[in-house]
């Protein structure tokens, strides 16, 4: 069935880029070190625009945003150790960049990402002047020790917790994200270890919502053993079937370590290859996803619900997590 009004104007996103670098090499180029800084504007951004029900669609894509990144990339290259059998070097690599969305037509403001069906609510907001793919909701102040239910924060103070007590939550763009890759060879032995992280994102677990939540005959998680049960228990679990809303209290630190790829090879040099016409011959071994290391409950803090969409990130539910793979291999070059 048809959920989206077709659009015939639609066309591609324009961006444009400029870029400001610097290159250095030390020591007979033993260490480098590269910089780059760059503004990229996109204009034509792609975005669901809402429809009236009436219409007999939810939403239609349309060219109607314009976005701005800011970055800053670092990069730097090392010969640590070298002789003539041994050889160890290093890159090491970092990202800053700072994205705001500008300008929106049609309308002020766009949300999309649906939390659980127990909310039926929009997570994401965006809005010019802010970062894409801010979370927006409620701010969570604890377990109230007399019901059970979790405390709102009265934002504007009028005595009640309406919709207007909404503010932005949690931020899915990461301060920074870098990678570490150390290799090693010895002969024709090679040893390469990957490591990559992310620091400063939000990941808003709606998974959560659904094995904590306690409303309905879902299998729970563990964490609901510790619920609110009698008046006057201090608790950081709500009671069963609590007062869910998208607020802070499904709101976790994102940032990672992961060993991302371990690879071991070994060239194998012999005579008789060279008369079948064959130059190398390497089988190689190679590890991804090994260890992890975050403080994000869920099963993969390298999650999003919504794919590669850059204006809706950061959601966890019930995402498949990054699978751990083991490869065997050779290669073969004639």
């Amino acid at each position: 069935v048809p959920t989206s009004l077709p659009n015939k104007d639609l066309k591609w996103e324009t961006t444009e880029q400029w870029n400001a670098g610097l290159d250095l090499g030390f020591f007979d180029e033993r260490i480098g070190i590269t910089m780059d800084i760059y503004r990229k504007t996109t204009r034509d951004l792609l975005l669901d625009a809402s429809l009236p029900y009436s219409s007999g669609y939810y939403s239609a894509t349309k060219n109607i945003g314009k976005v701005r990144n800011d970055g800053l990339e670092l990069s730097l290259n090392t010969v640590n150790f070298q002789t003539r059998a041994f050889k160890w070097t290093t890159n090491f690599n970092i990202s800053f960049n700072k994205n705001k969305l500008t300008k929106l037509s049609l309308q002020k403001i766009y949300t999309a990402a649906s939390s659980a069906e127990v909310v039926k609510e929009n997570i994401v907001r965006n809005e010019p002047g802010r970062p894409l793919g801010g979370f927006y909701g409620y701010i969570s102040d604890g377990v109230d020790p007399e019901t059970g239910n979790l405390i709102y924060r009265d934002l504007n103070e009028d005595g009640k917790i309406s919709t207007s007590d909404r503010t932005y939550i949690g931020d899915p763009n990461p301060d920074f994200i870098y990678g570490l890759t150390n290799t090693f060879t010895w002969k024709d032995l090679s040893l390469s270890i990957f490591i990559q992280g992310s620091y400063g994102n939000d990941i808003f677990n709606v998974s959560r919502m659904e094995t904590e939540g306690m409303y309905d005959g879902k299998n729970q998680s563990t964490e609901v053993l510790k619920r609110w049960r009698i008046p006057g228990q201090i608790t950081s679990v709500p009671r069963a079937n609590f007062n869910i809303k998208n607020s802070t209290y499904f709101v976790e630190d994102g940032s990672y370590l992961r060993v991302k790829d371990i690879s071991l090879s070994y060239n194998i040099r012999c005579r008789q290859f060279k008369k079948w016409g064959i130059s190398r011959v390497q089988p190689y071994f190679t590890a991804s996803n090994l260890l992890t290391w975050t403080s994000y409950s869920g099963m993969d803090p390298e999650v999003n619900q919504y794919g590669n969409s850059g204006s809706v990130q950061g959601i966890d539910y019930g995402t498949y997590p990054q699978s751990k793979a083991f490869v065997f291999g050779i290669n073969v070059e004639f």
